[in-house]
């Protein structure tokens, strides 16, 4: 006798609740597996061999595994999962959305999944945290959101982690860049310019800032700021910080700003923070403007001029009463180049424009070095002359 897939996955869910009545949540996985294969040994003897073998992987898949994310997760392909309660699951693939028939039955079955994600790195979801970020030990983050915030069941989204990363010649495959372009960013790494990439959400910001950092010399000393960890860099001497969530009593939070602080007590040559968000752009600009010029770091953002002003907008939410023509003189100061990235309707990713900054009356203003118009890119005019001098020294 065989069952169809429906019946097969009801089956499952049936035997799962069955198998938590009798040994609970907390049975080794190698005690539990025994006790599946027992219990559809047991309750399903009437099937075949063939069938039994994929009603024990079904139950066990739904008590360690993600059920029916699990087919997902093992496609190399996708590059970002999307749950919203029991509707059919989104991934993305190639930056393209794209529906599945992967599903979860009921609200409770998903939020046995969120915890299974969560439980191991000591984090959790509920009423009075209904918000949850984490990281997978693989690298992958995960966000979660559950009612009341998420009014049409708990939210899950898992963007994958890539272990090889892109490198810069990658890029220039896919067409993020062009081969010039990604000379004079590497030139321009190399001369210890000051780089900020800004962009939307997905597209492609820290695959490029990864991509950059391998043009830094092997003998600097390179600190690395991350909400979540995801860059990875080859250099030898690579000290990577990732800020900290409060834990489940409310203590031990450890902010990017905090980290940006103490990153310049650990004698860094360069300094990479993943993405500026918050206050930590004041030490960042701080830092910059005071011999840790070279470094790099995202911003979102849709274009040069949107960045420095997002920038400015940062800083001053330290609080520390400087004035607004302050932190323009310390942007002005800071930053050498800004890259502008997009994503395509076709979903590909590339770099829209790279800006000079310059000073201007009043604070840090942009000069448009480079534009990808009708997907042609054009040079518009040629580099300032300190930062002309920069690049030629460091050929």
């Amino acid at each position: 006798m065989t069952l169809d897939p429906a019946a097969l996955d009801g089956l499952a869910g049936v035997l799962r609740e069955r198998l938590l009545a009798e040994v609970g949540d907390d049975a080794g996985a190698d005690d539990a597996s025994a006790r599946i294969k027992a219990l559809v040994d047991r309750e399903a003897g009437v099937l075949g061999e063939a069938a039994r073998t994929a009603l024990v992987d079904a139950v066990a898949e739904r008590s360690f595994g993600l059920g029916p994310l699990e087919p997902l997760l093992a496609d190399p392909s996708v590059d970002e999962i999307l749950v919203c309660g029991t509707a059919p699951a989104w991934v993305e693939r190639g930056g393209l959305l794209a529906v599945t028939e992967a599903r979860f039955e009921t609200e409770g079955a998903l939020r046995d999944a969120i915890e299974r994600i969560l439980a191991p790195l000591g984090r959790r979801v509920d009423e009075a945290e209904p918000l949850c970020d984490a990281r997978l030990p693989d690298g992958s983050r995960v966000n979660v959101v559950i009612p009341p915030l998420a009014l049409d069941g708990p939210v899950l989204t898992i963007r994958r982690f890539r272990r090889r990363g892109f490198s810069a010649d990658d890029l220039v495959e896919i067409g993020t860049f062009t081969r010039p372009l990604a000379d004079f960013l590497a030139r321009a790494v190399r001369a210890r310019c000051t780089i900020l990439v800004c962009g939307g959400t997905g597209s492609g910001k820290t695959t490029t800032l990864n991509a950059l950092s391998s043009f830094i010399d092997p003998g600097e000393r390179v600190v690395t700021i991350e909400d979540a960890a995801e860059l990875r860099l080859r250099q030898p001497q690579v000290i990577r910080l990732e800020a900290r969530a409060p834990s489940l009593e409310g203590r031990g939070e450890v902010t990017i700003r905090r980290l940006v602080r103490n990153a310049l007590r650990m004698r860094p040559d360069r300094i990479v923070v993943g993405e500026v968000r918050g206050a930590e752009a004041l030490d960042m600009l701080t830092a910059l403007s005071t011999g840790h010029d070279g470094s790099l770091c995202t911003i979102h953002a849709g274009t040069a001029a949107e960045a420095l002003r997002r920038l400015e907008t940062l800083a001053l939410m330290a609080d520390v009463g400087l004035p607004h023509a302050a932190i323009r003189e310390q942007v002005s100061d800071a930053l050498d180049l800004v890259v502008c990235q997009a994503r395509a309707a076709d979903g590909t990713r590339r770099v829209t424009g790279v800006s000079e900054v310059v000073r201007v009356a009043g604070g840090a203003g942009v000069r448009d070095l480079y534009s990808l118009r009708s997907g042609r890119p054009t040079w518009r005019a040629a580099l300032g002359d300190t930062l002309a001098g920069r690049l030629t020294a460091a050929s």
